[in-house]
């Protein structure tokens, strides 16, 4: 978000940066006319989103293009499902948007604060071993190229070009209008539960043909909080959690006394395993049936720096058993929990699950604790084990690391070559991951 003053930082607060100009485009052409003025005097253009992602992808020394005003349904093919939405559309307004017409996103992430264009452009992605990121239910954009000209890429125009334009770092151009290939609406039961850690893992490969599966784990205990998402009908029968209950659980709890217990953690230390221990034990099983997005969601007020890494789904158990055992013999005191997610392979050229089933592991620190000698040793058990980072979540790899991890790297180099060879879109971060 930009504030009075014209300082532009994240959700996060890892990131912040005075952009020289500052535009809020009502409109497609706006963006256009933006593109060329900037352009005219050598300024770079970043059109940024929500600010949900940890790194500098969206940080725009030059001129800083809003996009909260471009939102909405552009149209709506409903006999094929298909649901085109401006750029800026946040994620939390896509299910009452989409409502009207009995349809529903595939699948989700746990947070839907996001643009749709900043969701895709990062790589954000649920959990769901059967189930791509989000970029996978791309089936068309329109982008603003560094010319100014408006690209149509679909199944019917530069088709070639959209596994790379549907996740592309906003490196290609500014996206100003997507299409989703959308689903029937339905619902998702939910089954939440407290376990033993180390039966979970003994049991993961089973517990990921589920539709959605996903657990998390608080350092310094033997626990995970296991979630189990199960696909139904529509017509199934709703089951939502109580309202008070839901409150109790999502805003006193989680967000509300998990933000003071963060905060004298951070203070001192010696407090958080302690507190940990006793989060877990809070956090009772329970099981509900709701609208999926309610249930794919949540959330989060708790400000945290994350990174995340996608390995072969296969390497999952090695690595966080590593993990375990770096913070047991760092005797770190880590307040947030690991989170370990899935996701089927797909075709998206930086997608950091291309050409493999994988399974995400991500690490977080409190925003006003250092991350920093954390994430460095963790991100040495990923690599170690063929990790992707998360192109939106903090990591410390360059080009040259990249290049070996992705395929499809050269061509999507080759491509901003051929649509943003003056690099009117890029950064530093940019710079830094795709070269200059």
């Amino acid at each position: 978000m930009t504030r009075p003053g014209g300082t532009w930082q994240n959700w996060g607060r890892s990131e912040s940066i005075k952009p020289l100009r500052v535009e809020y485009p009502r409109s497609v052409a706006a963006v256009q006319r933006a593109v060329d003025a900037a352009r005219s005097v050598g300024l770079p253009v970043k059109a940024v989103g929500a600010g949900h992602s940890f790194t500098a992808i969206a940080a725009a020394p030059g001129a800083l293009l809003d996009l909260s005003d471009l939102s909405g349904v552009v149209r709506v093919e409903r006999d094929r499902g298909r649901v085109s939405f401006a750029a800026g559309t946040r994620l939390h307004q896509v299910p009452r948007l989409l409502a009207p017409y009995g349809l529903a996103m595939q699948n989700l992430g746990d947070i839907d604060r996001q643009t749709i264009a900043g969701a895709l452009s990062t790589g954000t992605h649920g959990t769901g071993a059967q189930f791509g990121g989000l970029a996978t239910q791309v089936v068309g954009v329109r982008l603003v190229t560094a010319d100014g000209e408006l690209l149509t890429i679909d199944d019917e125009q530069n088709a070639d070009l959209l596994p790379a334009v549907a996740l592309s770092l906003g490196a290609l151009g500014v996206l100003v209008e997507v299409t989703l290939q959308c689903v029937p609406s339905f619902l998702l039961h939910a089954d939440e539960r407290r376990e033993p850690l180390d039966d979970v893992l003994a049991t993961l490969d089973a517990r990921v043909e589920a539709d959605h599966f996903e657990f998390y784990w608080f350092p310094h205990t033997d626990v995970a909080l296991t979630k189990t998402n199960t696909r139904l009908p529509e017509s199934a029968v709703r089951a939502p959690l109580p309202r008070v209950g839901k409150w109790v659980d999502e805003t006193l709890l989680a967000n509300g006394v998990y933000r003071a217990t963060c905060a004298l953690g951070s203070v001192i230390p010696a407090f958080t395993p302690p507190i940990s221990r006793l989060a877990v034990k809070l956090t009772g099983s329970r099981e509900y049936t709701d609208r999926s997005p309610r249930v794919f969601t949540q959330r989060r007020t708790v400000r945290f720096r994350e990174m995340e890494y996608a390995l072969p789904a296969d390497a999952v158990g090695e690595a966080f058993a590593s993990l375990r055992r770096l913070i047991a013999q760092k005797r770190w005191r880590i307040s947030f929990p690991a989170e370990v997610r899935f996701a089927a392979a797909d075709d998206r050229w930086l997608s950091t699950a291309h050409g493999r089933a994988s399974a995400y592991i991500a690490v977080h620190r409190y925003f006003r604790e250092d991350p920093a000698e954390y994430f460095t040793a963790v991100e040495q058990i990923m690599l170690s084990h063929g990790g992707r980072p998360h192109w939106g979540k903090m990591h410390s790899l360059d080009a040259a690391e990249l290049r070996t991890r992705y395929e499809r790297f050269d061509d999507f180099v080759a491509l901003r070559d051929r649509l943003d060879p003056g690099r009117v879109f890029g950064n530093a971060y940019l710079t830094r991951v795709l070269g200059v």
